[in-house]
């Protein structure tokens, strides 16, 4: 095996340093932000009755998990989350492929899809719990009102714009629709349905959230709506910052998607 050159050393080690300081600058910034929240809270500077703190939150955090209750509301949002997310991409995948089929059907569609994708989707939740009620399949569909519609565009997008002279191709081998769309224009735009993916995953979870909000009873969204009613604030920040991870954690779970998808490529 060939040794690297000193040029390519000295590259993959700035690299390395690169990325360590990303890392460390990252942590650092965490850190410093929940000490001086956690200083202010306590010299009074702000008041810890409305701020809370990092302690006060991590005491009510563990409060919680000995009585288990903080596992009902985030396995509820958990699942809410990624049933609504599995459903919009099924869906838009789905009504993509087949506003592609129909060239006039897009057409005719395009307009609609324009404007439920502007429509701002916290107007439609209180509708939605009238035509359905209060329950889980509320939330879900609340969830999905949120990326479904903008999905759709973005991947009829993609699918447009597949270059045509692998479609040409296939059709010069005798191939029909069908196989330029599952031999060139789906394995062409598998990138872009990752990037779709990756922006539902946090919609989805907003969504589901603003449904919890009107009509939930239990989840995370319930927490910070009946916390902010009753002033237990502690319960509004920690459900927050159990988002903020869940959002990372799920985000990080599609790039894992795609550092796979991009290693078979």
């Amino acid at each position: 095996m060939n040794e690297l050159s000193q040029g390519q050393q000295h590259y993959l080690n700035q690299h390395r340093r690169h990325k360590r300081i990303v890392r460390v600058s990252r942590i650092a910034i965490l850190l410093s932000f929940l000490f001086l929240w956690e200083f202010a809270a306590n010299v009074g500077m702000i008041d810890s009755f409305i701020f809370s703190s990092p302690s006060r939150i991590a005491l009510c955090f563990w409060g919680m998990v000995l009585d288990k209750s903080i596992f009902l509301h985030v396995g509820v949002t958990l699942y809410e989350t990624l049933v609504s997310f599995i459903l919009v991409i099924v869906f838009s995948i789905l009504a993509a492929v087949l506003l592609w089929f129909s060239e006039r059907l897009s057409e005719i569609m395009d307009p609609y899809l324009v404007v439920l994708n502007s429509l701002p989707k916290s107007a439609l939740a209180p509708l939605l719990i009238v035509w359905l009620g209060a329950n889980k399949t509320t939330i879900i569909v609340a969830g999905m009102s949120v990326a479904i519609f903008g999905s759709i565009l973005n991947l009829y997008s993609s699918f447009t714009t597949v270059d045509p002279e692998k479609i040409t191709l296939i059709y010069t081998l005798h191939g029909n629709r069908f196989h330029a769309l599952t031999k060139v224009v789906i394995p062409s735009s598998i990138p872009s349905i990752i990037s779709t993916m990756k922006v539902n995953i946090g919609l989805c979870l907003v969504g589901v959230v603003i449904g919890e909000f009107i009509g939930g009873r239990e989840g995370l969204g319930y927490m910070i709506i009946y916390g902010s009613q009753v002033f237990k604030l502690d319960w509004l920040l920690m459900s927050i910052c159990i988002l903020c991870i869940i959002a990372m954690g799920l985000y990080s779970l599609i790039n894992v998607i795609e550092r796979i998808y991009q290693k078979r490529v």
